[in-house]
């Protein structure tokens, strides 16, 4: 099971026909990798955010449910993901979304 699997990466803007080479499959893969990055920060500060509620409300804390504390936390916690993920982490995440795109060739 790979960590990016619960991760819809948007494909719909994929000229698939154009796709020949795994250099072509590559190049398509880097140009979705910033989108990706945001996709996969924003569902990382997703389930962040329920754990960390669950976890607040096991320990009797008032939990912060608000829906803009959590949207502010989703839209911080995406962009610094983003900002920071490493080399490996992008080449996992190109390497995904390269394998990704061959299933639906």
């Amino acid at each position: 099971m790979n960590k990016f699997d619960d991760i819809e990466i948007d494909l719909k803007n994929v000229d698939f026909a154009s796709l020949d080479t795994d250099e072509d499959f590559r190049k398509e893969a880097q140009r979705l990798l910033p989108q990706a990055l945001v996709q996969v920060g924003e569902a990382m500060a997703e389930k962040t955010w329920d754990e960390l509620q669950k976890e607040m409300q096991k320990s009797g804390m008032k939990t912060s449910a608000s829906a803009s504390s959590k949207r502010k936390f989703i839209q911080e916690t995406k962009r610094t993901y983003q900002r920071n993920a490493s080399s490996r982490e992008k080449r996992e995440l190109e390497d995904y979304i390269i394998e990704q795109m061959h299933q639906r060739k």
